[in-house]
């Protein structure tokens, strides 16, 4: 073998090396932490799927993207959770190389999938604030189904872009992804050769995905805020109960994934590997978990929906008493 070959050895599997910085002895503590946030968020989300599929007065079009949403979050969650619980559970960091490729690809499928949605949202309660007379005929129930369907399916050009430039492209020496999964960051800075092209046509893609759905977001909540003291000699304070919850949700969402995808790209601007992973962990995770109880603390609705349900098991308990 030459000697400028040696450092060359074609990968075949890659290590989810994880947060970098965390002792052997806190493994299990982690993996026990990461299990039971999995097994909350699944839970949490699906609890809310079963609801609105058992309860007609929920299948509006606000609730067709909650759905959305929530399958979403459980769909992301499924695809990065159990592979991390694994590193530190059994210690087990391999993950192969096509695997470690479809993680990638299915990462970014929901954080693309997961924009559109918030950009859908951004426009359901743009109409519903500032049309309030036509938004019923606007935005109904199969208008709301076909652009979620939509939503579905286009979100996988956008990782798709990325899939066929990694196809081009040859990954050698270190195979250890510092991150807590594998996505198109950390899979870029092991590829051979030179990676300008693949970073800057990834970040392009990204920042694509991002600043448009976040601009039409960004707009309607201007408009929405213009339309604020009407709204409430309307007494339409629930619609703009909604619009602060879906605001925070779309804050946590865009925000740190900003930072996270320009750091690289921003001179003096840099990001440690455990705060970058601790960021990406933040906004990956944290809105899955806390969506369900924002909903239902949030959404007259689904309170009265729990309330009746809880009543409902007390009367039944009572009369076996």
């Amino acid at each position: 073998m030459a000697q400028g070959e040696e450092n060359y050895t074609e990968v075949s599997a890659f290590l989810i090396v994880g947060f970098p910085g965390l002792q052997l002895e806190h493994f299990h503590t982690v993996a026990w932490f990461l299990f039971i946030l999995y097994v909350t968020t699944v839970v949490g989300n699906l609890v809310l799927v079963v609801m609105f599929a058992l309860e007609h007065s929920l299948q509006k079009p606000m609730y067709i993207i909650m759905v959305s949403l929530v399958l979403s979050d459980v769909g992301f969650t499924t695809v990065a959770l159990p592979k991390l619980i694994a590193r530190y559970w059994w210690n087990d960091a391999s993950i192969g190389f096509y695997t470690c490729h479809f993680q990638r690809h299915m990462i970014h499928y929901f954080g693309s999938l997961n924009s559109l949605i918030m950009l859908t949202m951004a426009m359901d309660r743009y109409l519903a604030v500032c049309f309030p007379l036509r938004y019923p005929m606007l935005m109904t129930a199969p208008t709301m189904t076909i652009l979620t369907v939509f939503s579905w399916l286009v979100a996988h050009v956008f990782p798709g872009v990325t899939s066929i430039n990694f196809t081009q492209i040859s990954f050698c020496g270190s195979n250890e992804i510092i991150q807590a999964f594998c996505d198109t960051l950390s899979l870029t800075a092991l590829a051979c050769g030179d990676k300008r092209y693949l970073s800057g046509a990834s970040y392009a893609t990204a920042m694509f995905i991002l600043l448009v759905p976040l601009g039409f977001v960004i707009f309607s909540y201007f408009c929405i805020i213009i339309s604020l003291f009407v709204a409430f000699i309307l007494g339409r304070r629930k619609t703009l109960s909604t619009c602060a919850t879906q605001g925070c949700i779309i804050s946590i969402y865009y925000i740190p994934r900003f930072f996270v995808y320009s750091a690289p790209h921003i001179p003096n601007m840099q990001m440690t590997s455990d705060s970058r992973i601790a960021t990406t962990f933040f906004y990956s995770f944290f809105p899955p978990l806390i969506n369900p109880f924002v909903y239902c603390l949030r959404t007259k609705e689904i309170k009265d929906y729990f309330c009746t349900g809880l009543l409902f098991l007390s009367c039944n308990l009572s009369g076996h008493i």
